[in-house]
């Protein structure tokens, strides 16, 4: 199922309304950068600084919301910066920490395997508060089952593959100790492949992540949302909102040809 013309529209909208409000908070970093400046121009080096700002923002500020407005077509609710729930059950918290020092030994990751411990530990103990924790993206569907995503960069850092897992426990359990019998799924969600043509370098996530059932990559993610062709369809939308967006992009960025800072 592609996106219709109104959701294409819609998301086009909602892609120009993000880079709109990235241009009202941009400020550069640096006031001062003579060589750069005199070698490549104020305006370039403006627009450097611009993109290096949005690619540390782009999951908040663009993938989040996009991925919000897609997931209307098959969701029954969705929201980014989802508030989570306070709430964890004691048991739940031991039995992830026993699953994280077997998976640090060499276990083999087994999503279900370890839900299912996580629900069996969650029937006893009590519940401990902790702070509100948000999920980037929840989804909700018409049977009551929830998907919550966190969105990473194209290249995670894997030194923190650890804490991903940790956190993708530590949600099922948030959820679970709340509500024992709710369906529910953590995964990692990265919104392209860096590598492409070639495959995802999948194997720099082995060891932690079910691969399978813990990571969706590019057009598995952007499809599971909205269905079959969404991502390339978002492609395309894309690169219509660049095109509809030039003419402002580079009036902004001209602005800072002539100026003296």
């Amino acid at each position: 199922m592609a996106l219709s013309t109104e959701q294409k529209f819609l998301i086009i909208e909602v892609i120009k309304s993000c880079i709109r409000n990235k241009f009202k908070k941009y400020n550069p970093e640096s006031k001062n950068m003579p060589f750069h400046y005199r070698l490549l121009g104020k305006d370039r080096m403006a627009l450097y600084s611009f993109i290096q700002s949005l690619n540390t923002t782009f999951g908040t500020s663009i993938f989040e919301p996009v991925a919000v407005e897609i997931a209307k077509l098959n969701f029954e609710f969705s929201e980014s910066q989802h508030k989570l729930g306070k709430h964890i059950n004691s048991n739940a918290q031991a039995t992830i920490q026993s699953i994280m020092n077997q998976l640090s030994v060499g276990a083999d990751p087994d999503k279900e395997k370890e839900i299912q411990q996580i629900r069996e530990a969650s029937k006893k103990g009590q519940l401990n508060e902790i702070g509100t924790v948000k999920v980037d993206l929840y989804l909700k569907k018409d049977d009551g089952s929830i998907y919550l995503f966190d969105l990473k960069t194209a290249k995670p850092n894997i030194s923190n593959f650890k804490d991903f897992k940790r956190t993708l426990l530590e949600w099922a359990a948030i959820v679970i100790s709340n509500n024992p019998n709710i369906t529910v799924d953590t995964l990692i969600a990265i919104p392209y492949n860096p590598y492409e043509p070639e495959p995802y370098q999948r194997w720099t996530l082995k060891g932690m992540l079910d691969l399978k059932n813990e990571l969706m990559i590019a057009d598995e993610f952007w499809n599971f949302l909205g269905g079959d062709n969404t991502y390339k369809d978002l492609l395309d939308c894309f690169e219509k909102a660049g095109i509809e967006l030039r003419p402002e992009i580079d009036e902004y960025f001209a602005n800072f040809a002539n100026r003296r800072d």
